[in-house]
């Protein structure tokens, strides 16, 4: 007789308790989701869990704050068994409420212009970066984005904090750059900058994105029909 193989045993599932908060429960409709995921998956499981219910949510993962319990966790955190899981965006108040993120999800405009809604706010300031098709004449195909993200966060914190020094009539400030593979029309940075008069906001939104591209961490590479190069290596 031919031997039977062995029958997989499907993973034990867990009970996960989801909470949304403020922009995210309005969003929803609802505060509470309850999630029954595969043993030992992550926040980031949990995250895509909830917007496949939920997809009008999808477009806020670049400003989504994650916590298990009381304490912060990041997306690669594993969730255990009767976890309540919170997802909130950025908390208010000030230079705390201001968004510093380097990500793979597809950037917002929508998204980063609530980010940086204030009552105070007389204008709002959008700039984004967008990956066109050409290069000195030669086709792009698609572009590439490397960081090293926590310094390049940091960076750009502390360009936030320059503009609030410079520019007191600024409410709040937001800055995401994606990383990994962009197609052609895709944002590959986003900033957005809120502020009492529109002046501030303009200026400051020129301050931050010429700053950024001169001091933070990010590195472009770019994929043509007949090659690919590293921007600012072309000589090398």
């Amino acid at each position: 007789m031919r031997p039977v193989p062995p029958v997989l045993a499907a993973a034990p599932a867990v009970h996960i308790r989801v909470r949304l908060f403020a922009r995210y429960r309005e969003a929803a409709g609802r505060e509470r989701i309850e999630l029954e995921l595969p043993e030992g998956e992550t926040v980031e499981s949990a995250w895509s869990a909830v917007t496949e219910r939920l997809p009008e949510l999808a477009r806020y993962r670049p400003y989504t704050l994650f916590a298990v319990g009381h304490e912060y966790v990041t997306p690669t955190h594993r969730l255990r068994p009767d976890d309540e899981l919170s997802l909130f965006p950025p908390v208010s108040g000030g230079a705390g409420g201001d968004t510093y993120r380097v990500v793979a999800a597809p950037l917002s405009p929508d998204a980063i212009a609530s980010a940086v809604d204030d009552p105070g706010a007389g204008g709002i300031v959008i700039f984004s970066g967008v990956v066109r098709n050409e290069t000195e004449g030669r086709s792009v195909k698609f572009l590439e984005y490397e960081a090293h993200a926590p310094m390049a966060e940091a960076k750009m914190r502390e360009i936030g904090e320059g503009i609030r020094a410079r520019w007191p009539g600024v409410r709040r400030v937001a800055m995401l750059h994606r990383v990994g593979r962009l197609e052609i029309g895709e944002s590959s940075v986003l900033i957005a900058v809120s502020a009492a008069h529109r002046a501030e906001a303009f200026e400051a939104c020129r301050h931050a994105i010429d700053t950024l591209k001169r001091t933070v961490p990010v590195w472009k590479k770019e994929h043509f029909e007949d090659g690919e190069v590293w921007v600012g290596l072309q000589s090398g």
